[in-house]
């Protein structure tokens, strides 16, 4: 039997039983529509973070006391302010060198009232991560030295408290009532390791002290002159930082290297997920085995009536074996159609946006016909060994 008969009998064969088909593709659908669908999300969010590790500006240094690593408890920082100059002479230049001190707090102006990141920061953030303003101007020198209640706001926090309003000049109070002036607004850049930078707002960091009551400062952000200077100034500073603070860790940790973590921890959830979508695909293909086990029962009269024709084991071998890798080809086709449709979807309705990758559809089609041929080889087989004088015999 030539192979383009035998397409034609299985599809003859899946057309009679249209119903049982479908229901016994619909497990190989799922099967790969889950595998394009969590693909393409890990893709996405892998995507998504990369993007906004590079939109905070290039060759930056993240300085945070203790050893660096996802899920770890953060530890309590030792460092202050006055190690800004204390570093400045080991980078050469203490302008680009920025400092934050992190809390939440309440932000009111008159009745409008919302919860925002406070950052107390100095002069240098603008000199080291890009963030433009859309209005006013940064945090100066003299307002750090002198401890001013001034305050910068993100342009999510500025929307919030003053709608269409121009908000510099005016005056918020943050935490217990304490009143700032507004200098500035930022320009609206999104978010970062999946919290807002819009809903930000900046004070001077020994204002944010005093207001905290603490003299310390949660980590530091160095501004590389060049890519080949990273890897000297990660040694010098943190070697120059325990030499201060004896018997404590510190990390110095670049963009690149937030990025092979995040990457290698959302490339394994993103293995993790679609092994788990795989073993919907391991069902669909136990029921494309018994549903052509099924097959080969019902037609064992045909299959005497062709042997006894002259068709050989290997022809009803491969009448069978297509008969099945139609069925989940058609199945993985019709799945990664649905799941490219769920993936466009999912990106129009989440702030993650799941990105497609070239490779996924091709796999899941792939995988969908090894498991064609790999359960269907035992019904395929068990047909093609039936004794025609047997098989003519049955009821």
């Amino acid at each position: 039997m030539r192979l383009g008969e035998s397409f034609r009998v299985a599809l003859e064969a899946l057309r009679v039983n249209r119903l049982r088909s479908a229901l016994t593709m619909f497990g190989v659908v799922v099967g790969v529509a889950a595998v394009v669908v969590l693909v393409a999300i890990g893709t996405g969010a892998r995507n998504l973070v990369e993007n906004e590790i590079e939109g905070l500006g290039s060759n930056i240094i993240f300085v945070a006391p203790g050893e660096f690593s996802f899920g770890a408890a953060p530890t309590i920082s030792r460092m202050q302010l006055e190690d800004v100059t204390y570093l400045g002479r080991v980078t050469g230049d203490e302008g680009q060198i920025a400092v934050a001190l992190n809390s939440g707090e309440t932000v009111r102006a008159g009745r409008a009232q919302t919860f925002s990141s406070i950052v107390g920061a100095n002069e240098n953030v603008q000199n080291v991560f890009d963030r433009p303003l859309r209005r006013g101007r940064y945090l100066s020198r003299t307002d750090v030295e002198t401890r001013r209640r001034v305050v910068v706001l993100g342009s999510d926090i500025a929307r919030r408290l003053f709608g269409d309003v121009d908000p510099v000049g005016r005056q918020v109070a943050i935490a217990s009532g304490t009143r700032f002036r507004v200098v500035g607004v930022f320009e609206e850049v999104g978010q970062t390791f999946g919290q807002t930078r819009d809903a930000e707002v900046h004070v001077p960091v020994t204002t944010a002290q005093r207001m905290f009551g603490v003299d310390r400062i949660d980590f530091l952000a160095i501004r590389a002159p060049t890519s080949d200077d990273i890897p000297r100034l990660q040694k010098d500073v943190v070697d120059a930082l325990q030499r201060k603070y004896q018997g404590e860790q510190f990390s110095a940790i670049t963009q690149t290297q937030l990025l092979g973590t995040i990457g290698t921890v959302l490339s394994a959830l993103t293995g993790v997920l679609a092994a788990i979508a795989a073993i919907s695909l391991l069902v669909g293909g136990v029921g494309v085995s018994n549903i052509m086990l099924v097959s080969v029962r019902e037609r064992t009269r045909e299959i005497g009536l062709r042997k006894a024709l002259g068709a050989r084991q290997r022809d009803i071998l491969a009448q069978f074996l297509v008969e099945a890798v139609l069925l989940t080809t058609i199945g993985g086709t019709a799945g990664i159609l649905l799941g490219a449709g769920l993936s466009l979807t999912i990106t129009a309705l989440s702030p993650v946006p799941a990105a497609i990758t070239w490779w996924s559809p091709v796999l899941a089609f792939v995988v969908s016909a090894g498991v064609g041929i790999f359960f269907g080889v035992v019904p395929a087989r068990r047909a093609g060994r039936l004794d025609p004088v047997i098989a003519l015999r049955t009821e």
